[in-house]
Order: C-alpha cells, then sequence, then structure tokens
C-alpha cells in the first residue's frame, strides 16, 4: 500500500468511530450542556461596585419610597416595620430589608408537572427559557405579522417540551382571540399545560382571576396538596410600576397567588432613559431598590415563599426612546442585574435574547447571542425571553425559536467553561501521539471518549463543507425551521392531559382548544 493512503485509512476509521460514538445516547450528566450548569465567569460590576450599587439602592428605599400600595399591602409592610409617611408612600428602612433578606428563600425548585424537568434555581446555576407578552405571530417566510392566538400559544409550547436547551416556558405571548380576561386567563393555562410538561409561568389580569385559576390546577395536580407540594405554575407578577411605585392590583394578585402556594417572579421593568435612570449603574439601582422592596413585601406575608429577583430593566434608544432589547448596552445591563442577584443570594431572573430585528435573520443572530451569552457567564439563574422574541418584544416566532435552541446549546457550552485536569491538559496522549504515533488525534481513545462530552453538536446549524452543502442541495437554515416545526406539531403534545381529566378540565372551564 502507497505511504500516503495510510492516513486515510486511519481518518476513515476514525470518523466511522465517531459517527458511531455520537449515534450513542448520554445520560443527563454526561451531555456537554444541561440545565442548572454554573455560570459566574463573567463580572462587568467589580465588589466595591456592587456595594455602592446596594448602598444606593437601601438609600432609595429610606428617603423616596414606594408609592401605591393597596390597603393590604400597606398593613403588611407597616406591621413588618416600613414606614407610611404623610405624603403615602412607603419608605422601607435599611434594616428591615435586611432582616427580610435574611429570611428569604436562597435555594428554591421550580417544578415540572412530570418531574424530569425540575429546576434547582440559587448560586450560579443557569436556565433559558421564553417570556414576553408578544402580540403578534411572526412568519419569518413571508414577513408577515398578525395577531397571535392561542392555538399559537399551545404551539409555542408543545415546541419548546421538544426543545433541549429550552429549559422552561414562561407565557411568550397573549391569546388575541379571547376578548375575556377571565377565559384568556385560564385558557392560556391550559394551552401552556397542555403542551409542555416543563416549567410555566404566566400572569393574571385580575385578582378575581387567581381562584378559578388554583382549581384548575388543582385539578390538574391531583389535588391541592398535591399542588403544593410541587406547584408547576409560577406567577410572573409585575408588582411595580416604574418609577418606584406599586402596581396596586398587580399586588393583590401577587398576594392572592401566595395565599395560593404559587411561586412568584418580583418583576421590576423599568427603561433606562424612560422609567429608569439613563446611566446603566442608575437603571440597576432602581430595579435593585424596586425588587428589594418585593422581597419585604413577599416576606412579610409569607416569611421564605419561593420568589424570584426578577431585575429585569430595559434600554432605550435614547435617539427615539424605543426600546433597545438587542442592544449591548442591554446585555450589560442584564449582566449586572445577574451580579447584583448573586450578591444577595437570591434566585434571580432578568432578559435576554430580545431582537430588535423583525426576523430571524443575521441582526437577530448577534443580537440573540450577546446577550444570553453575557447573562449565562454573569449566572443568571433564569434567562427570560432567550429565544423567539422580535420587534423588541412585540413579535414571537416559532421558527426563531426552534433555532434558537441551537444557540442556546452554544451559549451553554461558553457557560460550562473549560474544565482543566490531568486528563483534558492532555499529555500523555500528546506523547503517545508525537511519538511513534500517528501523528494526529482523529481516532484516539481520548478523542473517542470526549467527542460527546466536550463538545456540543448543533442540530440544524451547517457545518458542511461549501461543496457537500451544494450537493445536499444548498439548504437554508430557515428552510429547516420550518420543517422541524412541522415535524413537531405534526405528532400529538406529549403533555396532553389524559382524557379523563381532560374532560374533567373542560367541563368545569370553557376551554377554547379543540379537543385532542
Amino acid at each position: 500500500m502507497p505511504e500516503d493512503k495510510a492516513p486515510r485509512s486511519a481518518r476513515s476509521g476514525g470518523r466511522a468511530a465517531r459517527h458511531a460514538a455520537r449515534a450513542a445516547p448520554l445520560a443527563e450528566d454526561l451531555r456537554p450542556v444541561r440545565p442548572g450548569l454554573e455560570g459566574g465567569t463573567y463580572a462587568p460590576l467589580s465588589d466595591a461596585e456592587i456595594a455602592r450599587i446596594h448602598d444606593t439602592a437601601l438609600t432609595a428605599l429610606e428617603e423616596i419610597g414606594l408609592a401605591d400600595a393597596p390597603e393590604s399591602g400597606v398593613a403588611l409592610l407597616t406591621g413588618a416595620g416600613a414606614i407610611q409617611s404623610a405624603d403615602g408612600r412607603i419608605r422601607i428602612p435599611r434594616s428591615l430589608v435586611e432582616d427580610m433578606l435574611a429570611i428569604a428563600a436562597k435555594d428554591i425548585t421550580l417544578h415540572s408537572r412530570d418531574g424530569a424537568h425540575d429546576l434547582t434555581l440559587g448560586g450560579a446555576r443557569v436556565h433559558y427559557g421564553t417570556a414576553g407578552a408578544a402580540v403578534h405571530l411572526v412568519d419569518p417566510v413571508t414577513g408577515a405579522y398578525r395577531d397571535s392566538t392561542l392555538q399559537d400559544l399551545h404551539d409555542a409550547a408543545r415546541i419548546a417540551d421538544r426543545l433541549d436547551n429550552i429549559h422552561f416556558l414562561q407565557r411568550p405571548m397573549v391569546a388575541r382571540d379571547i376578548p375575556d380576561n377571565r377565559e384568556m386567563d385560564l385558557n392560556t393555562i391550559y394551552a401552556c399545560v397542555s403542551g409542555t410538561t416543563k416549567h410555566i409561568g404566566t400572569s393574571f389580569t385580575e385578582p378575581d382571576f387567581v381562584p378559578d385559576a388554583l382549581e384548575m390546577l388543582h385539578l390538574i395536580a391531583g389535588g391541592e396538596a398535591a399542588w403544593r407540594a410541587r406547584p408547576f405554575l409560577s406567577n410572573s407578577n409585575c408588582f411595580v410600576v416604574p418609577p418606584m411605585k406599586f402596581a396596586t392590583e398587580s399586588c393583590q394578585v401577587m398576594e392572592a397567588c401566595i395565599r395560593g402556594g404559587m411561586p412568584v417572579l418580583l418583576l421590576s421593568a423599568g427603561q433606562a432613559g424612560a422609567t429608569a435612570p439613563a446611566p446603566i449603574a442608575g437603571a440597576i439601582v432602581q430595579a435593585v431598590a424596586e425588587c428589594l422592596a418585593g422581597v419585604v413585601y413577599v416576606n412579610a406575608l409569607a416569611p421564605g415563599h419561593p420568589a424570584i429577583f426578577g431585575t429585569w430593566p430595559f434600554v432605550s434608544d435614547l435617539r427615539t426612546g424605543a426600546m433597545s432589547g438587542g442592544s449591548g448596552e442591554q446585555a450589560l445591563l442584564t449582566a449586572g442585574c445577574a451580579q447584583m442577584g448573586r450578591f444577595y443570594g437570591l434566585p434571580c431572573g432578568a432578559a435576554a435574547g430580545i431582537a430588535d430585528a423583525k426576523l430571524p435573520d443575521m441582526q437577530a443572530g448577534w443580537e440573540q447571542a450577546t446577550s444570553n451569552v453575557m447573562a449565562g457567564l454573569a449566572g443568571l439563574n433564569m434567562v427570560y425571553e432567550a429565544a423567539g422574541m422580535h420587534a423588541s418584544l412585540l413579535g414571537f416566532c416559532l421558527e426563531s425559536l426552534i433555532l434558537g435552541d441551537d444557540m442556546l446549546g452554544q451559549a451553554l457550552r461558553c457557560v460550562r467553561g473549560i474544565e482543566v485536569t490531568d486528563e483534558t491538559l492532555g499529555l500523555e496522549t500528546m506523547r503517545a501521539t508525537c511519538l511513534g504515533g500517528p501523528g494526529h488525534y482523529l481516532g484516539s481513545e481520548q478523542t473517542l471518549k470526549l467527542m460527546q462530552t466536550e463538545y456540543i453538536y448543533p442540530a440544524l446549524a451547517d457545518r458542511t463543507s461549501p461543496k457537500e452543502w451544494l450537493e445536499n442541495g444548498s439548504p437554508r437554515l430557515l428552510d429547516q425551521a420550518v420543517a422541524k416545526k412541522q415535524e413537531i406539531l405534526s405528532q400529538p403534545p406529549v403533555a396532553r392531559l389524559a382524557p379523563d381529566l381532560d374532560r374533567a378540565v373542560r367541563e368545569r372551564f370553557a376551554i377554547h382548544l379543540p379537543a385532542h
């Protein structure tokens, strides 16, 4: 055999072995990326800067306070030691904040309905998922934006259920085809729960709607005790109206959810330069102050209740005042908020992955990837809006959600970082390869062992050569996402309720989705 043929034979054998290794399923703990990987290696704020933000936020709570608390909230907060001043604002002494931080839940579990997708928050453990209240569904093929529907929401849940790197589903769209707000809130829960077994987040329009929602959740869970033991749905609650005002009705919703055993996301969503200070540091200060007020509120009602520190400020394009969620400033803002949550030791969540781009194009790619990677590296526990969201939160795209799964896989690999051990340093493998070995690592035992655990491979993104790409018909990424969407939605949802349970829910509530 000619000498120049030998390396090809070795490479061919190595390639076959690699294909075989890739085909073998991996145990969850061996996967190269998975929910809850530890971030925290990126820190845009120094320790001294964190301390200054903390001190300024406490001063704001003491000296400025918050307006418009409901009567029930006034009673809870003043009963805990806050002060209602003559101007009606609730001012919170820093000693009270420190006392409530001491009893606030630090490590919490967001349960899934099937138990297989539980999320353990705390520390720098990172999870990516959806969120938002988009009012349009985006068709990336035609470029059309149309009103989002309940079916669209259900389809998003079904798709998220099948995507490994989407770890939770917070309602990404509003069901605009249901005009009655009570029915919309209840059908939102049904559409999500029957589409995915992963943890779900949703909002409620009015406090009076919460009891019906809890009744539905008890029915689905198998009783109130079962629900309270493993609440698989949480309340995303905009309990403040920035700057520094309580959202009266949302606070009442929050109280009802807490009494019902539902975890809450304490969401402060100021917009820098509009409803929050324009400097990034100032926007973080206000968000921290508002969310600390929420921590006091929650723990005055139910000490240790599971709550997520939702510092979620947005950025404005100061030329127009429009939101610029895909900006570098937004990425920095979110990473800084992640540091503050970790400073307090609280489960924290914020927004990343928002695209100002109207379609899943190159602009969307850099906007979504930059903020998602920075949020993960900063150790944000819950990265909301991570995939699918366009037009600065106005439009949601199912195909973009699917493409986002690949993008988030790469982001998670960055979060995981580099493991440095005797084995990964690879000196003995180098010695065996270079001193009398084949001169390459393609078929080495170490390469075959680590190729699936050290490296992540995209599901849809194309890594073929130009020649192979042409031979394969020049496939376009968007076409593959469309095909993947159709494949998922052509199959019955795994999460659908059992027939007898589904009938019971439909007999009690006006469900708008057709029965399967």
